[in-house]
């Protein structure tokens, strides 16, 4: 099997890694730069545990192939918190937006995305922008007030940063 040498940027950080043409990324992600909170599901991109954020847009990265990123910007959910959780992560804590836990780094990074694209969402388009992600466990309503949560506090977050 042939391979070939691809650069990424995964969480801020330049990757230069050899892989199979056949590697999907979730498995690169995982397997060769050791980031384990990008969960395989399914296989299928049916349920959404794979989501990552690749240049600005939820990707499903079971259905991605590796050289397919090179050169992208990738974001994982080790990558989302700095300094101490993200609202995301916040939100999902508070909130109780999971149990499991299982599907919940798929779907904090797909609610990221659309965060980035519309800071208000409607409890409508919330449920649409995680509309390919399951969770077995909790249903979506405390998943959608997590993500109201989180966009109220980046709002709020954004409102304080700007001079006045």
């Amino acid at each position: 099997m042939s391979t070939h040498q691809i650069t990424l940027t995964v969480n801020g950080a330049s990757h230069s890694v050899q892989t199979e043409a056949r590697t999907l990324l979730v498995h690169l992600i995982r397997e060769q730069l050791n980031l384990t909170g990008t969960h395989i599901g399914c296989d299928t991109s049916s349920c959404g545990a794979c989501t990552v954020i690749v240049n600005g847009r939820a990707i499903k990265s079971c259905t991605m192939f590796a050289v397919q990123a090179d050169g992208a910007t990738i974001e994982t959910i080790e990558g989302l918190a700095g300094a101490g959780l993200h609202p995301l992560q916040e939100g999902f804590w508070e909130k109780h937006g999971l149990q499991c836990g299982y599907c919940t780094p798929g779907m904090i990074m797909s609610a990221k995305a659309l965060l980035a694209q519309n800071p208000n969402p409607s409890e409508e388009e919330i449920r649409y922008g995680i509309s390919g992600n399951l969770c077995r466990c909790t249903g979506y309503v405390k998943i959608v007030e997590a993500i109201q949560y989180a966009a109220a506090k980046l709002r709020e977050q954004q409102t304080q940063e700007v001079p006045a």
